[in-house]
């Protein structure tokens, strides 16, 4: 039931929910996600996230998704990849999805002239604008105030996106990083056991309602799972991955708040983050000190290895890896520190509430020999010099291997409580 202020729309092939806030929501493997279709012919069901997961460059320049970057990092099953990090998806996913990826004059139902199989893809243009029934789509409750990419090929070079206002634009594939909002197809037998659909309460599926967690390695655990931590208005934090083996890498929910109002901060002197730089130096002195508890501190390992892999305009988000994938390489320009940030392109590296986290964060990836990246509040990142402005902080860390859960869901609003075994 797609909600009161819901319908349906069928188009003969997929069966859509329409409407401004219908209560399709639903949480799996970490994540908030909405309910796009239903495919009448085989059942499935297609999802979208509810915010922006990360936000790259789509490609080298051609817009086709077919070997793009795009492609690459929702198919990614690296242990920082999208897909890597996602639940069981053999049980949960159809892997052999097909996605509509034909080159389109205008948003209208696209023939089926070029598909493309893969686990995860995005939306197309004509799936986003059915999603409200009248003539004014930004209304539609796949606007959520961000900027982000469709599947769509506008013309060889650029594609389909939505704008932050939920009207439709066209963006250059490359030197243009906008947000992502990975797809997946449900299988027709996955079932739903909980949940009401809305916000607060979305269905939980059969297989990923875990409710006794007590004594759980938190290192068993999926990408954008809510913890307990921290401190005063800066205690939620976010599983990000398991990138340092035994280990689990967390984030701050949203970047760090002082007395209501987000902190800013200037990078530093240069691009290089170290323990001494400006950014650095908060993170691993005051942050440390004043944002965390005790038990908080205990918890994290002492030495992680930052990875600063320089990625400039229209190159691969995996040169900011822990390992250079694009040239085999391992990363040789890197710091060690307990207190890090994110990378640009990395899982949990998007924006998450648009109408709150209102706040531009530095990231750890420099795009040039002057300039470093920063997700932008509304959706893409852009590049900046590291002194000239101030941005939000998103503390990252790694905690240790024997943190347990004690209770909690994982959910945001009933997070994990955790502890040292």
């Amino acid at each position: 039931s797609p909600g009161e202020n819901g319908d349906i729309y069928n188009d003969g092939e997929d069966t859509f929910i329409t409407g401004t806030n219908p209560d399709n929501y639903i949480w799996y493997s970490g994540k908030l996600w909405r309910v796009v279709s239903v495919n009448n012919d085989e059942g499935t069901v297609k999802l979208i996230t509810q915010w922006n997961i990360s936000a790259i460059d789509y490609s080298s320049g051609s817009a086709d998704f077919v070997n793009s970057y795009m492609e690459d990092w929702l198919n990614d099953t690296t242990t920082d990849g999208f897909l890597g990090n996602l639940r069981e998806p053999e049980k949960f996913i159809k892997m052999d999805s097909k996605w509509n990826a034909t080159m389109m004059s205008d948003t209208s139902k696209p023939p089926s002239t070029t598909i493309v199989e893969d686990p995860v893809g995005l939306l197309n243009i004509y799936e986003y604008q059915v999603s409200y029934t009248g003539t004014d789509y930004t209304k539609g409750y796949l606007n959520v105030g961000l900027s982000w990419w469709t599947i769509t090929q506008y013309n060889s070079s650029n594609l389909y996106s939505v704008r932050t206002t939920g009207a439709v634009s066209n963006s250059i594939a490359t030197g243009n990083a906008i947000g992502i909002r990975p797809s997946i197809n449900l299988k027709e037998s996955v079932q739903i056991v909980d949940g009401d659909g809305t916000e607060s309460n979305p269905y939980r599926l059969e297989g990923d309602n875990d409710k006794d967690l007590n004594g759980v390695k938190l290192n068993t655990r999926y990408s954008g799972e809510y913890i307990s931590f921290g401190t005063g208005e800066n205690n939620l934090y976010r599983i990000v991955s398991h990138e340092n083996g035994s280990g689990t890498k967390i984030t701050s929910a949203e970047p760090l708040k002082g007395n209501g109002s987000f902190k800013t901060i200037s990078f530093g002197s240069t691009i290089t983050f170290s323990s001494t730089n400006t950014i650095g130096t908060f993170l691993n002195g005051e942050y440390l000190n004043n944002y965390l508890t005790e038990d908080d501190t205990n918890m994290i390992g002492n030495n992680t290895t930052w990875y600063l892999g320089t990625v400039g305009t229209g190159e691969s988000y995996k040169l900011s890896k822990y390992t250079d994938t694009v040239n085999n390489i391992p990363i040789s320009n890197t710091a060690k520190t307990q207190v890090g940030i994110l990378r640009w392109g990395e899982l949990m590296a998007g924006q998450f509430n648009s109408s709150e986290n209102n706040i531009s964060y530095w990231t750890l990836t420099p795009y040039s020999s002057t300039g470093i990246r920063y997700i932008v509040y509304n959706g893409p990142t852009n590049g900046s010099l590291p002194t000239s402005s101030s941005y939000g902080v998103k503390p990252s860390l790694n905690l240790k291997e024997n943190i347990i859960i004690t209770s909690g869901t994982g959910t945001k609003e009933d997070p994990f409580i955790i502890k040292e075994e």
